[in-house]
């Protein structure tokens, strides 16, 4: 753990249900806490709002709210997309969903690389970013940001992270973050500078969290 004190058993929710995302945020804070991290599909069920914030922060912060009214728990979530200079910022929120269909990163990733083809290379800039929230049940909310810019490429090239990864090359990398090791990813990308900006507050929340989210 980086600072702070020990927090016991303390569990944090990520209100999140992609496998990959979870993967990626536990991967982050794990190491940094002794917390233990779990996603939606840890805890009951419950309905599930829609995306429907105008920005990367108002939809973190809603996910974050109904998560922790809804289980009691502490919760992250973050909303987290692709900012193409050529396409004005878009995909921008509705990244995950530009092809139409949730989740389909291959139709999104097709799409936004169709939209691009007749953008010279040199005008392919690009940025990821992921804004996080930190909402505590007893009361207290916190939200910040991660940056990490780039520029994109017309074929994609690995397959790790997920998303728009395989064709996202990080400025000072010659390889896509799809052919990034995860722990070179982590140390670069947006939801790493988010989740760590988040960990003083979370040290914070967890030291002083009620005996009920301590097991």
């Amino acid at each position: 753990m980086s600072s702070g004190s020990p927090v016991g058993g303390v569990q944090i929710l990520l209100a999140t249900r992609n496998a990959k995302k979870l993967a990626e945020l536990q991967r982050i804070l794990e190491p940094l806490l002794e917390a233990r991290v779990i996603g939606l599909s840890d805890v009951p069920p419950y309905d599930e709002s829609p995306e429907t914030g105008a920005t990367f922060e108002e939809n973190a912060l809603d996910k974050a709210r109904e998560g922790a009214r809804e289980t009691g728990l502490i919760t992250v979530a973050d909303d987290s997309g692709l900012a193409v200079d050529a396409l004005n910022g878009m995909p921008g929120v509705l990244s995950a969903r530009w092809s139409g269909k949730h989740g389909d990163d291959c139709a999104n990733l097709k799409l936004v690389l169709g939209q691009l083809a007749d953008v010279p290379a040199e005008r392919l800039g690009a940025q990821f970013i992921c804004a996080a929230a930190l909402v505590i049940p007893s009361g207290g909310e916190t939200i910040v940001r991660g940056v990490m810019r780039g520029r994109l490429v017309r074929e994609p090239h690995g397959h790790n992270g997920f998303g728009y990864d395989p064709i996202f090359v990080a400025e000072g990398q010659q390889r896509t973050n799809g052919e990034l090791d995860p722990a070179v990813k982590d140390a670069i990308s947006h939801r790493g500078q988010a989740l760590r900006a988040l960990v003083p507050h979370l040290v914070a929340a967890c030291t002083s969290a009620p005996a009920r989210d301590k097991h």
